[in-house]
């Protein structure tokens, strides 16, 4: 067992710096400040400890995988030492901001290539990931990239679903850099051959707060490492919830009033299946949480006037909490699958049938039993809203019987699908020409374009007769039905984005030439 640290170590020594130096006070025994330090420990390092604790220090040698659990139990006890929370399952950290990121950031990068121990405020790898993630929120990124490559590393920030560099790094920082995104999510910094997910929160603050509306804005981070060639590769996911979906209406999403007004007849229904379909990062998640907010304020599926709605989700992620929207947030249980503790997407639905629900959403039809059970769910009384990767409408009803659910059944069970993607508007301020705000690309946020498939009895003939998703979409044509291509082609002709990014979003291929 060893001598607990200093209290002067744990105050003055920040965690990221002990991670990534892998050095921890043993105590002070004599006026000499006893550190145990991984061989590898830089000797510098161990140098500024002693300068920073005003005392001489002594080190011995042990395990580097030893030295890092003991630091983080050390500092995990030690109360607010670097902003994580010790008694929650997802780390919390608070970001400082800036009034001038751009030249901060500058001056933060010139800072942590010196890599020494910070005597005041926070280490300058810290003070440089904040800085990073305190740009990418004020830019509105979905996801921050940082790619080693050769002697360099590219941060890049995903802007509008598009993914841009911003800046590069010195190679040098690399590792110093990774090592306190590890820390914040409480991954394993020894441990750099394998890949590792986790997730931290993060409350934007520091002086440009006030100024620039970030003041205590907490911001969710899915993270990955993987390790490549030239070093490990980092992407962090920011849910941010000032842009949380569920405060929308569907015209904010873009949505026509035609197709609102559709839409909205099938997800007032008691039951049925409704599905929203397309690839990865089309809004599909962000379309079922507004649908969501819409049936909680409106209770369209309440039998009775003043009743209420039982809402229940299984997800994989839980991507934004729903219940702190809004002056009171919504009343819907989110759970988050874990296989790791039983819980998938299976045994989730499973046990939320059990809870006597109105309203399911299911994150994502993967696999036959999630369809049938769902489909099951839908054909006793619950309204089930899900998530399909499609093309387009038709084509989900192919994939429910390619996953062997009967025909039958999904003509009994499937009211609607609604085929959506997500394309760039164009920036009005600099009229589509490129500008600083703009990031010189002529576009500025997303607007979302929609295809509308009702299964009405025709339809449902040929579903169960299965017929062709070609068949189904020309007949759902003929009835009406306004194509992703025909709906990008009305945003192009009114200005709001250009033609070559409806190309870029809406492939060709995935359309039906009449």
């Amino acid at each position: 067992m060893w001598t607990p640290p200093s209290p002067e170590f744990l105050s003055r020594v920040s965690h990221e710096f002990a991670r990534r130096h892998l050095i921890l006070s043993e105590g002070c025994i004599g006026g000499v400040e006893r550190l145990v330090a991984a061989e590898r420990a830089n000797d510098s390092a161990i140098f500024n400890i002693g300068v920073r604790l005003r005392r001489p220090v002594r080190p011995r040698h042990a395990a580097p995988e030893t030295i890092a659990a003991a630091i983080d139990r050390a500092y995990a006890g030690a109360a607010g030492a670097v902003g994580i929370a010790a008694d929650s399952d997802v780390p919390s950290v608070v970001v400082e901001g800036s009034g001038n990121v751009e030249t901060d950031l500058d001056a933060a990068v010139r800072e942590a290539e010196r890599d020494l121990l910070n005597t005041q405020g926070k280490a300058p790898a810290v003070r440089l990931v904040d800085l990073v993630l305190f740009e990418a929120l004020l830019r509105g990124a979905s996801d921050v990239h940082m790619q080693p490559i050769r002697e360099r590393t590219l941060v890049r920030y995903r802007l509008d679903g598009a993914l841009r560099t911003v800046r590069e790094l010195p190679g040098s920082l690399a590792s110093s850099v990774v090592s306190r995104i590890k820390v914040m999510a409480r991954l394993d910094v020894a441990e750099r051959r394998s890949p590792q997910d986790g997730r931290a929160t993060v409350t934007v603050g520091g002086s440009a707060g006030a100024s620039g509306g970030q003041a205590g804005r907490r911001v969710d981070l899915r993270i990955s490492i993987l390790p490549s060639t030239y070093g490990e590769r980092v992407v962090l996911r920011l849910l941010d919830p000032t842009r949380s979906p569920h405060l929308l209406n569907f015209s904010a999403l873009g949505m026509p009033p035609e197709v609102e007004r559709r839409y909205l007849a099938q997800v007032s229904r008691t039951s049925g299946i409704v599905l929203s379909t397309g690839p990865t990062g089309s809004g599909k998640t962000t379309t079922l949480y507004t649908t969501l907010a819409w049936l909680s304020t409106t209770n369209a599926g309440g039998q009775t006037r003043g009743c209420e709605l039982n809402m229940m989700t299984v997800e994989d992620p839980v991507e934004y909490d729903l219940s702190t929207g809004g002056k009171a947030g919504l009343s819907v249980s989110q759970t988050q699958v874990d296989p790791k503790k039983g819980v998938t997407f299976v045994t989730g639905l499973k046990h939320i049938l059990r809870q006597d629900p109105d309203v399911i959403m299911v994150g994502e039809v993967r696999d036959e039993e999630t369809a049938r059970i769902a489909v099951q769910a839908s054909l006793t009384g619950h309204l089930v809203l899900s998530t399909l990767h499609t093309n387009d409408a038709a084509s989900a009803v192919a994939r429910l019987l390619d996953l062997g659910v009967e025909p039958f059944l999904v003509s009994s069970s499937l009211s609607a699908v609604l085929a959506q993607r997500l394309v760039r508007t164009r920036h009005a301020p600099c009229a589509g020409a490129g500008c600083p705000e703009c990031v010189g690309t002529g576009f500025k946020g997303r607007t979302g374009v929609f295809e509308l498939l009702v299964l009405d009895g025709a339809i449902r003939e040929m579903v169960c007769r299965r017929d062709s998703a070609l068949d189904i979409k020309a007949a759902a044509q003929r009835a009406g039905m306004v194509t992703l291509r025909e709906a990008g082609e009305h945003l192009a002709l009114s200005g709001a984005t250009t033609r070559e990014e409806v190309g870029r979003v809406i492939d060709a291929l995935d359309e039906v030439e009449t």
